[in-house]
């Protein structure tokens, strides 16, 4: 059977790829900010997602039968990574839909 969390987390971050590029068209990719702020994510994703699921004593497991097994860096499974731009750029998405919204119904 195929590891349900790794096609999950393939799948989340083109769902979300998709979403930008086919509805919303909100130029968010364009954007050297949001860039940023996923730099910024990432950059406290990596020692929290590390100490979570550190080697020898992680405080979250993940069954070896959901996951491919990959792991980089500090034992953190790569499947993390995908759910963590999923979220960051829907939350970012989201909210900028809002704000153009907005801008429209205005003027």
């Amino acid at each position: 059977m195929a590891a349900e969390y790794t096609i999950a987390a393939i799948a989340a971050p083109a769902a979300v790829v998709a979403l930008e590029l086919l509805i919303f068209r909100t130029g968010l990719f364009r954007q050297a900010r949001y860039w940023i702020t996923l730099a910024i994510a990432l950059a406290f994703q990596l020692p929290v997602d590390g100490w979570l699921t550190r080697a020898g004593r992680p405080i979250v497991r993940y069954s070896a039968a959901a996951t491919s097994g990959l792991r980089f860096p500090w034992h953190i499974p790569v499947e993390d990574f995908g759910f963590g731009f999923a979220l960051v750029t829907l939350t970012l998405l989201l909210w900028r839909r809002q704000a153009v919204q907005a801008e429209h119904d205005r003027g």
